[in-house]
């Protein structure tokens, strides 16, 4: 039987089973209605008697129907997914790109002024980053843009998804076979064939996978790709495995110029990539999937065009984000709290968060707006490792410890902004501190181009055993002092 084949059968069986719920439901219904009567009381018994008398159809409508509307009830609601595993791409020491091999680079591109490459210093001085991160092999060569072709591209593609995907086959035991939904999302890298196409030939995936490449979506995609498969579980046969991988491909956008705002992305971003294991079996599930919300605030095409610069007298540039990106993100999260406040708020704190809203709506937005204490809803923040200023007023924003936001601040200094998989490194992060515990809830909050925030909330079902994962060679050695300026 091939693997087309083996999928249709399981598909058909499935299909048999639900209908033999159905066909199941209404007679023991009635059979358990019938059992009920036998137990009742003689004077009770005479009510049976003249229920006998009523018409078949006031029968039928009193017992069958609600008991085939409950059958359909239960058929109907949406399906539990839950997390299996994941991985991350694990980087290498010879990636490693120390900030003065990374600004000795950038020196000898001819079009870069000495200006530019001041303004890069003081950048990665305050980023946040560490001196571990890593870029592509594409970019330790001099001339660092001679060598970002399409193959150098896809080479790291392969270097980054695959060993990503490999470690989260062989995390959970389940073979390529078993996959039945493929999403990627890989946002500035769409080539052809795609990402999706060459996934599929290496692990030579079933001819009638259901596949989707989403690209585009920034930073929160990952989020998105986790909603998106949700949404395909739903209609898959019980048990479905939905493969999920996160990345972003730098070899092909190293920027070649002295705009200010287009060099943050060469500084900030790094190589980095994850892949998750869904499925609406709980059978060896680490997580179960509460909810995922998507909300978009329109206003900047790229949160990395609010940026100013100021040289004082002496030429010394300084890094400043506008007001106008916190206000983009403060609108966006504001958006995502509403949506997914009443969703995993206990009682009292939507009541507050409810009485603050009509408030506002009442008095025009002349009443402060009520925070919520999400601390009483989770027990682990995941925000995005997007930048320094960003973790810094979402910490302030929802009130969160340092320790809350310890993941955040470490992937960044580790990893850098690996992009929509950075969530998954602070994840792993949180895991290999051994901070997660059975029955834990996760709050995953991402940030990107247009300008979304996207979120999911998920519950610990087993948490890690150990730190076999992206941080198991420095776990040890964090958390650590991250400066407001680095100063070599």
């Amino acid at each position: 039987m091939d693997k087309a084949t083996s999928y249709h059968h399981r598909r058909a069986v499935g299909n048999v089973v639900s209908a033999a719920a159905v066909a199941a439901a209404v007679p023991a219904a009635a059979a358990a209605l019938v059992a009920a009567a036998a137990l009742l009381a003689p004077e009770e018994t005479v009510m049976i008697g003249r229920v006998r008398e009523l018409r078949p159809v006031h029968l039928f409508l009193a017992v069958f129907l609600p008991a085939a509307a409950a059958t359909v009830y239960l058929m109907m609601r949406p399906r539990a997914v839950y997390l299996v595993d994941y991985a991350c791409f694990r980087t290498a020491p010879n990636c490693r790109v120390p900030f003065a091999t990374f600004l000795e680079h950038a020196k000898q591109v001819p079009v870069l002024t000495e200006r530019s490459v001041r303004f890069m210093t003081r950048l990665l001085e305050r980023s946040g980053l560490g001196e571990e991160t890593c870029l592509p092999p594409a970019h330790h060569y001099i001339p660092t843009y001679k060598y970002c072709t399409l193959d150098a591209a896809r080479a790291e593609v392969e270097l980054v998804v695959f060993s990503a995907v490999d470690e989260v086959f062989a995390k959970t035991g389940i073979s390529p076979d078993d996959v039945d939904i493929l999403v990627v999302n890989c946002s500035l890298f769409c080539p052809t064939p795609s990402f999706v196409d060459m996934i599929v030939h290496k692990y030579k995936l079933r001819g009638d996978i259901r596949s989707m490449h989403l690209s585009g979506m920034g930073c929160s995609a990952s989020l998105v790709s986790v909603g998106l498969a949700r949404n395909l579980l739903q209609v898959a046969p019980h048990g479905a495995v939905a493969l999920v991988v996160s990345t972003e491909t730098i070899t092909p956008n190293y920027y070649v110029g002295n705009e200010r705002a287009m060099l943050l992305p060469n500084c900030l971003f790094r190589i980095g990539g994850a892949a998750a294991l869904l499925s609406t079996s709980p059978a060896k599930a680490r997580f179960r999937l509460k909810h995922v919300v998507r909300t978009l605030t329109g206003g900047q095409d790229s949160a990395y065009r609010c940026v100013f610069q100021e040289e004082d007298e002496h030429g010394n540039i300084g890094i400043n984000l506008s007001k106008d990106l916190m206000t983009i993100a403060g609108n966006a999260l504001k958006s995502n709290i509403t949506a997914i406040a009443p969703l995993v708020l206990p009682a009292s704190e939507q009541l507050k968060f409810a009485l603050s809203f009509i408030a506002r709506k009442a008095l025009s937005g002349r009443v402060k707006p009520y925070i919520p204490d999400f601390c009483a809803a989770f027990e682990h923040f995941c925000i995005h490792a997007g930048g320094r200023a960003v973790i810094d007023e979402l910490q302030r924003s929802l009130g969160l410890s340092d320790e809350q936001v310890e993941a955040s601040r470490m992937a960044l200094h580790r990893f850098g902004n690996t992009s929509s998989s950075s969530l998954w490194y602070e994840l792993a992060y949180i895991e290999a501190k051994g901070r997660m515990r059975a029955g834990d809830r996760v709050w995953m909050i991402g940030f990107g181009s247009g300008f979304k925030c996207n979120s999911a909330a998920w519950e610990c079902i087993s948490p890690a055993r150990d730190a076999d994962g992206p941080w198991v060679t420095s776990i040890h050695r964090y958390p650590v002092d991250i400066p407001d300026v680095l100063k070599h």
